[in-house]
């Protein structure tokens, strides 16, 4: 009988103690951006993710994270997209270390308001599709950016960053 109380006893102190464990908020999680959409004319509807001290700045940073993904890095298809056969929107950049060899280009081109709006919009984004996530220190913000990888990569080779 003693043996048996004992191991509820112990039983029930382990079950108490991992009900008090941490709960994180979402907001600390990275999330890798998906192309949820493909259009005929060049551009590509991804789902981005941003991180700021309030909504306007994580949104904003969401917006550069799309068009950021579309140059630096291979972007998953969201599930169910009629998409390439391999799967990924390769990035515009391939050349290794592109990102610090233009790094004065790029952080002229990533500043607040700087060039990179005019390579996207928030055409293909519905009404409350934008998610937030606050804590006390930042606030996430899931956004769907519609991003022209056209005339992103006709930039980026009037410019001599990409060449073909």
């Amino acid at each position: 009988m003693k043996k048996s109380f004992l191991f509820f006893s112990l039983g029930l102190l382990t079950v108490l103690l991992a009900a008090c464990g941490s709960h994180r908020s979402q907001a600390y999680y990275d999330y890798e951006s998906k192309v949820i959409a493909t259009e005929l004319d060049g551009s590509y509807t991804i789902r981005a993710w941003g991180r700021g001290r309030n909504a306007a700045d994580a949104f904003v940073q969401a917006q550069k994270t799309a068009v950021y993904d579309v140059i630096f890095n291979q972007i998953q298809f969201a599930t169910g997209t009629a998409n390439t056969t391999s799967g990924v929107l390769k990035p515009l950049l391939l050349e290794v270390n592109a990102k610090t060899k233009y790094e004065d280009y790029f952080n002229v081109f990533f500043a607040d308001g700087g060039e990179y709006k005019n390579y996207c919009s928030l055409k293909e984004k519905r009404s409350l599709s934008t998610k937030y996530q606050k804590t006390n220190a930042q606030t996430q913000a899931q956004v769907t950016v519609c991003v022209f990888r056209k005339e992103l990569k006709e930039k980026l080779i009037q410019d001599n960053i990409l060449k073909y």
